[in-house]
């Protein structure tokens, strides 16, 4: 079962991104029921086009089913039927249902998944002994293991985790990155063009990890005497994971003071110290991302330079998310 579900709003132009069917409210659960996300199909649906897949429908366990777990070693568990043969392994079916597909999906920009799931749970997943127990390590749905293995770049994230403000601003960030770097530098890659990438994301690397931006840069600079193909790789691996954590506090407010010295001449000082100190509480999480980054690109639309209003770090992503009023 693999559908897709594209809003009114955005239509086919959506990012691609793939979702558990059981979160589009498709009735494919063990029980015949879905878990519906409103997150998703309300608010998300208006910038992604969802591609969905219920990896244990397509491997032909049928709707309603008997329940499943995950057992044996945490590091190579089998599948399993809750009630079943401890020594059974329903692995190989589930695999010939998503294995195909799983080949077909280097389109997408992101997946979201379905948490606590033995297919398609990212994490924290319980495998069981023998005896019954659970093992205290945990592990990680077959589907979402082999997912990750294939495209280690998509950004992958749980539907309940996105109902955290900061995991889910970052989830969005990451989708659209990888989205630009797809269409902007990979479908026609040449130097120019990443360097032209890199070039729009410097501010949004910095908040993440000024480390990281330090090394890109001068990594980028000797980048011409090195393969096309290699230097694509390396940068594209770097850059994710750079941004696999949401940035601090103390990130963004050292970005939008760096931001600010590019009116050190064309602003009064009183007014530049006025937005420092609006910097410093949000900092200090006394008001929102959304108040000091408005009053600074107020400034920057009247007075900044090409290159610092071309930067991507001013939206990342669309506006209308307000993922920033959250931060």
């Amino acid at each position: 079962m693999f559908q897709r579900i594209a809003s009114d709003k955005q239509s086919s132009r959506g990012i691609p991104v793939g979702l558990s069917s059981c979160l589009a409210g498709q009735q494919v659960r063990y029980n015949g029921g879905h878990t519906q996300s409103q997150l998703c199909l309300k608010t998300l649906s208006g910038y992604f086009e969802f591609n969905t897949f219920c990896p244990e429908v397509a491997a032909g366990f049928g709707t309603p089913r008997p329940t499943m777990r995950l057992i044996g070693d945490p590091n190579d568990p089998r599948l399993a039927f809750s009630d079943g043969d401890y020594e059974q392994d329903l692995s190989p079916q589930l695999e010939a249902g998503y294995s195909e597909k799983l080949k077909t999906l280097s389109h997408l920009d992101g997946y979201i998944l379905m948490k606590n799931s033995p297919s398609c749970g990212l994490e924290r997943i319980k495998v069981y002994q023998k005896n019954g127990y659970a093992h205290t390590q945990k592990g990680q749905g077959l589907f979402a293991a082999a997912l990750r293995e294939r495209y280690p770049l998509m950004p992958l994230e749980e539907e309940g985790r996105l109902h955290d403000p900061a995991l889910r601003e970052n989830f969005v960030l990451r989708v659209y990155t990888h989205h630009n770097f797809r269409t902007e530098v990979l479908n026609d890659p040449c130097y120019h063009k990443l360097i032209q990438f890199h070039s729009s994301y410097k501010y949004v690397l910095m908040a993440h990890s000024q480390a990281v931006y330090k090394q890109l840069g001068r990594y980028l600079a000797d980048a011409h005497a090195l393969p096309l193909e290699q230097v694509l790789k390396t940068y594209f691996e770097t850059l994710m994971a750079a941004l696999a954590a949401p940035a601090t506090r103390r990130g963004h407010a050292n970005v939008m003071l760096h931001l600010l010295g590019y009116l050190k001449n064309t602003v009064a000082g009183e007014a530049r110290q006025s937005i420092v100190d609006i910097i410093d509480r949000y900092r200090q999480a006394k008001i929102p991302m959304i108040t000091p980054l408005t009053l600074l690109r107020h400034y920057i639309d009247q007075s900044g330079s090409g290159y610092v209003k071309a930067q991507r770090y001013w939206e990342p992503y669309p506006q209308d998310l307000g993922l920033a009023n959250k931060l």
